[in-house]
């Protein structure tokens, strides 16, 4: 299978990456690479595939070993893992990276409710150390007097919750992955590579989702062989399942190319759309918190407030799109505010947003707000934010304008 590596995303890293094993006279070198953008983008696919045509070896950390009951354990262990990667290199004669996978979700700050530990403040203190000393990286109660080999240091996700000093320009170098429409086209066209889809149909098929990420198109491939897998089951049978695929003599079961046409695609990546719907719709999450709050002795009422004391609004300026006043709706009708925030084209590298307002209630003050920020900004990033009224948490983020 033959897949796509978007020649912007290789260039960065590939200059990265070659920049931190060069000696370039007084030239500072970020050590970390930050790679942001929308979920599910391929980020991490793309990342795999830069390291795989550079020949380089990579040592791996999730966000999940960031944390740990023992403090200093996860600091410790990026320290290991640096000086592992640095062996690596003189051992196998090429070069490697380390990569921390998520790093947000390890030492991010979400909201005010997200807890800040003393492991935290160490794996902070630890990246810092290391991307301003790369060349002395030492273990814990020893001391190496050789030089440490540099490693260059990939991550990726949300920087605007980490630790400001950390994603300072000198020792993160920020690149915002946003695949082009030839981008996407290429990707989806090396998913299905092999299927006998043709580069047109998945032209066509990109422009019928257009605000879908690259994971949905993996997605929509999977749900394909659902059809056959679910044939294979009914034949077996759910008792014999386990007995035919894991522990038989049997050769492991074979299934034929389902249909790949246009048609059926789009249907199934409608079917997808739909399930995608019915979560926002839901909107569990606020069920469940409700289940650790106090209740009153009157009944939950999960009918939209209405129309009197939250008035549908409507635009009165074209650049505010349907879709874009729909959601100011949706989330003033579930009594939740609408957040609208701004930034330019420097500081969206680094997530430094501006709050043009908050609004709840009436939903047309919410949309002449947008229509001015939008007259005022013509030039800027423009989001809306989703935020909850009872936790003030974000509950959901959408682009309305683009730099």
């Amino acid at each position: 299978m033959a897949f796509y590596i978007a020649p912007a995303f290789l260039e960065k890293l590939a200059i990265h990456i070659t920049k931190n094993y060069l000696n370039l006279p007084n030239v500072k070198v970020p050590l970390i690479l930050g790679v942001h953008g929308r979920k599910g983008e391929g980020k991490t696919f793309q990342c795999d595939l830069v390291f795989e045509k550079m020949a380089l070896s990579v040592v791996q950390m999730s966000a999940g070993e960031l944390e740990s009951p023992d403090a200093g354990d996860p600091a410790r262990l990026i320290r290991m893992r640096y000086r592992e990667a640095g062996e690596m290199v003189k051992v196998r004669g090429k070069m490697a990276v380390l990569v921390i996978q998520d790093i947000d979700a390890g030492i991010g700050r979400v909201d005010q409710m997200t807890q800040y530990t003393v492991n935290t403040q160490l794996v902070n203190g630890t990246l810092m150390n290391i991307a301003d000393t790369p060349t002395n990286v030492q273990l814990p109660g020893s001391y190496d007097a050789s030089p440490t080999q540099r490693i260059p240091i990939i991550t990726g996700n949300d920087f605007s919750t980490l630790y400001a000093p950390l994603v300072r320009d000198g020792r993160m170098e920020k690149y915002y992955w946003e695949p082009t429409r030839d981008n996407r086209i290429g990707i989806v066209f090396g998913i299905f590579s092999g299927d006998r889809v043709s580069e047109g149909d998945v032209a066509k098929l990109i422009d019928i989702f257009p605000t879908q990420s690259i994971d949905f198109y993996g997605a929509l491939r999977s749900r394909l062989y659902d059809e056959q897998v679910s044939a294979f089951i009914r034949t077996v049978g759910l008792e014999g399942l386990s007995n035919r695929i894991v522990n038989s003599n049997e050769k492991q079961p074979e299934f034929k190319s389902p249909d790949f046409g246009l048609n059926h695609l789009i249907e199934v990546g409608n079917s997808i759309v739909r399930e995608q719907r019915r979560i926002q719709e839901l909107r569990l999450v606020e069920e469940y918190n409700q289940g650790i709050k106090p209740r009153s002795s009157e009944p939950v009422n999960h009918s939209p407030t209405p129309q009197s004391s939250s008035p549908i609004g409507q635009s009165s300026n074209t650049r505010v799109t349907p879709d874009v006043v729909s959601e100011i709706n949706r989330i003033l009708s579930q009594g939740d505010r609408v957040g609208i925030e701004y930034v330019d084209k420097r500081r969206f590298q680094t997530g430094s947003w501006t709050c043009c307002g908050t609004f709840e209630g009436n939903a047309s003050d919410a949309i002449a707000a947008l229509e001015t920020c939008l007259m005022e900004h013509d030039r800027d990033y423009i989001r809306l934010v989703g935020i909850s009224k009872q936790g003030r948490s974000r509950l959901t983020e959408m682009m309305v304008q683009r730099s």
